[in-house]
């Protein structure tokens, strides 16, 4: 199994400052794979110079064979690549089924004009779209609340809406920045379950964590960032052995806690 994202020496620096420093990843395909580290580190940075939000200073990003390094981020998407962000961004006052549907554009064909002139192939094209979010969410356990306003939602299931909106355009790789954050253990509980399960029906996952416990039940690979740096890469047992993880991010009073449970 080859690398299916694979970043090579990417660098991001504003000015004099060096958020991402020479980092190297490489995640491979049908993987849960998580970037860890302390704030700051420079982990929503990687991600957003991976999806093209941020233009690299240097450094190469390749991802499932193609190069993506300087392709904008609706071609990154394109590419397969969909993701969520650390801040939800979901319309309040439309349905949960609504929002799911808004994931969908970039599989729709029509157009403003066209559908003005083409009524019955708008139609269509609307049906096929709400069809395939009814059964994202079906999918997600949630098809029973696909009519209520997402602000009536509790925050736990803003948050798995979101991975059911970057499901619509059938990516091969979803990219989530602090899914778990703001979320109560049974929140937690649920958004694991949902990570799982989607795995286990082909999806790949690439995640920023904070939250131990769900990275290391679902992780199959961890790369961990300090000050831009990556200093540690593996599974998530050699992670949590690895002295300078210790000392740079988990700090001993973790591997305290993981005696006494």
């Amino acid at each position: 199994m080859g690398d299916f994202l694979k970043l090579t020496n990417v660098t991001k620096q504003f000015q004099g400052l060096v958020a991402v420093d020479n980092v190297n990843l490489d995640m491979k395909e049908h993987t849960i794979h998580s970037l860890i580290g302390p704030n700051g580190a420079g982990k929503t940075t990687t991600v957003n110079l991976i999806t093209g939000v941020l233009s690299k200073t240097k450094g190469t990003v390749v991802f499932d064979g193609k190069d993506i390094t300087n392709l904008p981020t609706h071609k990154v998407a394109r590419c397969g690549i969909g993701r969520t962000f650390q801040n939800i961004k979901v319309f309040p006052t439309m349905t949960l089924l609504e929002n799911i549907m808004v994931g969908g554009h970039q599989i729709t064909k029509m157009g403003i004009v066209r559908s003005v002139f083409d009524i019955k192939g708008q139609r269509a094209e609307e049906k096929m779209v709400r069809e395939k979010a009814e059964e994202i969410l079906d999918r997600l356990g949630m098809y029973h609340l696909k009519d209520e306003y997402m602000k009536n939602l509790p925050y736990g299931r803003q948050k798995i809406s979101e991975i059911g909106r970057a499901m619509m355009t059938d990516p091969k790789l979803i990219l989530l920045d602090e899914p778990a954050a703001g979320l109560n253990p049974s929140e937690r509980a649920e958004l694991v379950k949902v990570i799982e399960k989607s795995h286990n029906e082909g999806y790949s996952f690439f995640l920023i964590e904070h939250n131990m416990d769900v990275v290391m039940k679902i992780s199959d690979y961890i790369t961990v960032l300090s000050f831009g740096k990556e200093i540690a890469q593996g599974k998530p047992e050699e992670i949590q052995k690895d002295p300078e993880v210790i000392r740079a991010y988990l700090g001993s009073a973790y591997l305290e806690q993981k005696k006494d449970q």
